[in-house]
């Protein structure tokens, strides 16, 4: 990958599709890899570190920063605010690394507006009722909650074309192989622009 200019991979998914494995598997595999820390006004969960997994701040914070344009994206989801700091991913970039950015698609799109060179690429699982047993199967929200995420989980994979690229999330290992692909520039099988895997897609959000 040294021998390419550095890029800026953006990777989305409905909550439950397994984003957050799949984004460490490939940092695990590639060292040289930045993972760009994301800011955010949710509570901090148990199992969760801050600076490691999330900046975690309040709101005022979170919209003094916002203002100052130190935000390259930031969204709003379950009620909470999301953001990647502006800075920390251009000096990444400027340094000849490559960066990884673990967003929703609302900041995908806005980071596609601010930096068109980048790769997006949206993490989808094998089906809704694969995503409603691996949310239950979390066990860190309430039966209310994780009805919402799946409602709004449906919402968000109506966004997949937007995104160069779409890993279907069946086979951990698979899936991981898959989005190493992309990275190392031979994503042709995951491509939205490939008929076959437009077709196993659209299949997903079927009753």
């Amino acid at each position: 990958m040294s021998a390419r200019p550095a890029s800026l991979f953006v990777i989305a998914a409905p909550s439950g599709a397994g984003k957050t494995s799949l984004v460490h598997a490939l940092v695990g595999r590639h060292p040289d890899l930045r993972f760009s820390i994301s800011y955010t006004t949710r509570r901090q969960r148990p199992n969760e570190k801050e600076g490691v997994d999330y900046f975690f701040v309040s709101r005022e914070k979170f919209e003094a920063l916002k203002c100052r344009g130190e935000m390259l994206e930031s969204a709003t989801v379950f009620d909470n605010l999301y953001g990647t700091g502006r800075s920390q991913v251009e000096e990444y970039l400027r340094s000849g690394q490559n960066v990884v950015l673990e967003i929703d698609w609302q900041g995908a799109r806005q980071v596609r507006e601010a930096m068109p060179d980048c790769v997006t690429i949206f993490i989808m699982p094998p089906s809704l009722g694969e995503l409603e047993r691996r949310l239950r199967e979390r066990r860190t929200d309430s039966g209310e909650v994780i009805e919402r995420r799946l409602r709004d989980a449906v919402s968000d994979m109506s966004h997949w074309d937007e995104f160069d690229h779409v890993i279907i999330n069946d086979e951990f290992e698979a899936a991981v192989a898959a989005l190493d692909a992309v990275i190392g520039g031979h994503g042709w099988p995951t491509s939205t622009d490939n008929p076959a895997l437009r077709e196993s897609v659209a299949a997903i959000g079927r009753p």
